[in-house]
């Protein structure tokens, strides 16, 4: 046998051993295939998958390998049942039909499966690694910043996350949907990438490196401002019972000890929705329509549920703005808009930041001024970005920092 096919052998054993160690091992199951937000990043592989290769073998395939995790799992091994899992499992087979795809495919074909693969398994790992990166952010800072935020939304004279929050309880179809979609994030993030992908490969690169540094930099602005969201300082309180604008004006502000994920502002799944509407520009209308739809409802959720301020949603345009920017590979590091984009989405994020922290209660007298600051930032961060689209080159070939990208990862 030749040396690449011995080798070939060896891969897919190797990948067929880690996928059973992952769909079948008691630990992974009850952390991770069972978690709502993973078993849905998990499924979200198969989008990956069959949008660049739509065969009927490999959906047997998938369906066949997920099949085998369930009744291994549920009928040998006894696990509890959860219906979440088969998301996961269609997500693991899926994965791994891909991989085994990219190790035996011939050269012509294996860039665009890399390409689909390799982004597809670094979002996963990446909102893995998450968890561990804010408890690590909660050990660091016991204390949280929440009445600050509170009381800027306060100084808005509409408590949004409460008014929201009290919509879901009187329309729960209303709150049904928007968690799902909520919860659905990776969904619309694979489709837009995958749209991306099969329409100019350089430009899906742009996209899934926007879409995969704004978790890693969210949680580093995590430590410079940590914040939970009103839920969890109201807690059965919410969304019924809020504090007046009389109350937080003799309200001493502090930092509060309360337990729970430091991910508050900003808003990184209203940036991540952002973000998608953004880069689904150019593709099909089904998609361009299920990103507005997703940034619609994220936007309810984030409130209604509880685990948002609506500052937190401003203080996401500016931050999208600079993930934005930073990932505009088709445009040089020179190019004026994109550094003013950069520079602009930093300079006003952390702005926010320092108003939020040391003048809180200035935005408690009069309604103009926090609704001034919002309009005026919504609009520097939209006419920025606006710039950066007319600049980018209707054929990206013309450019060569991003084929750079797509061929390291091809490569790889």
């Amino acid at each position: 046998m030749a040396p690449r096919k011995i080798a070939q052998l060896i891969i897919s054993i190797a990948l067929v051993l880690l996928w059973a160690r992952l769909g079948l091992g008691w630990g992974f199951y009850s952390t991770a295939l069972v978690s709502q937000f993973l078993a849905v990043a998990l499924a979200s592989v198969c989008i990956f998958h069959f949008s660049v290769r739509r065969e009927l073998l490999d959906l047997l395939g998938v369906l066949g390998t997920a099949a085998i995790l369930a009744y291994v799992d549920f009928g040998i091994l006894r696990y509890p049942v959860r219906s979440i899992a088969w998301f996961s499992f269609l997500g693991l087979g899926s994965f791994l039909l891909l991989a085994l795809r990219l190790v035996w495919e011939s050269n012509e074909n294996r860039k665009i499966l890399a390409l689909a693969l390799l982004p597809s398994l670094l979002f996963i790992t990446s909102d893995w690694f998450a968890y561990y990166l804010l408890l690590f952010t909660e050990k660091l800072h016991p204390r949280v910043l929440d009445l600050y935020l509170y009381a800027f939304d306060a100084g808005l004279r509409i408590q949004f996350p409460f008014l929201i929050g009290q919509w879901f309880r009187k329309l729960p179809l209303l709150g049904i949907t928007s968690y799902y979609f909520y919860v659905g994030l990776p969904v619309i993030i694979a489709v837009v990438y995958t749209g991306q992908l099969l329409r100019d490969a350089r430009r899906g690169i742009s996209a899934m490196t926007a879409f995969l540094i704004t978790g890693p930099i969210g949680i580093f602005f995590y430590n410079l401002f940590p914040a939970l969201g009103p839920i969890h300082v109201f807690q059965d309180d919410f969304p019924w019972h809020f504090l007046t604008l009389a109350q937080v004006q003799k309200l001493l502000l502090e930092p509060l000890p309360i337990t729970g994920p430091r991910n508050a502002i900003p808003s990184l799944h209203m940036s991540w929705v952002l973000l998608t509407w953004w880069f689904s520009r150019g593709l099909s209308p089904w998609r361009r329509v299920l990103a507005m739809l997703f940034l619609l409802f994220t936007f309810l959720s984030t409130l209604g549920l509880g685990e948002h301020y609506f500052v937190d949603l401003v203080v996401a345009v500016p931050f999208s703005l600079f993930i934005r920017s930073l990932c505009t590979f088709e445009l040089s590091w020179t190019n004026r808009e994109r550094l003013w984009g950069i520079f602009a989405g930093l300079s006003l994020t952390l702005a926010w930041f320092a108003l939020l922290r040391f003048a809180p209660k200035a935005f408690l007298f009069s309604a103009l001024l926090p609704w001034g600051l919002i309009v005026v930032t919504v609009s520097i961060c939209l006419y920025l970005e606006n710039g950066i689209k007319q600049q980018v080159p209707a054929d990206s070939r013309e450019v060569t920092q991003s084929d750079a990208l797509a061929a390291t990862i091809s490569a790889t």
